[in-house]
């Protein structure tokens, strides 16, 4: 039986660009989606817009990083848990509501 995750099984986010996290969080907002759509999204959202090919290999790094999976079939991309995990941690620390030991 497999353990339960933890809060050190949880990869931070604090190490990727603001491209990977933007891509996390519309996945979380949209559910599964293809390539063509997230990118339509983030030149909604970069006011200098985003080239398609930065999206891709961005999409693939998250990809490699088990935060996304692709699915060959229908070539759309969706949240794995890992990725559902590190959002919520990211999104938790951001709200301040983090566990820090040794702090003020």
């Amino acid at each position: 039986m497999p353990s339960p995750h933890t809060e050190r099984d949880t990869i931070s986010l604090a190490d990727f660009s603001a491209t990977h996290r933007d891509l996390l969080w519309i996945l979380s907002q949209t559910g599964p989606s293809e390539r063509g759509p997230l990118h339509h999204a983030l030149t909604d959202y970069y006011t200098d817009g985003i080239d398609h090919t930065r999206v891709c290999t961005t999409l693939e790094e998250l990809v490699e990083r088990d935060l996304v999976t692709k699915q060959t079939n229908d070539s759309q991309y969706r949240l794995t848990e890992s990725g559902r995990r590190a959002l919520a941690a990211r999104q938790a620390w951001q709200a301040g509501t983090h566990n820090v030991s040794g702090g003020h």
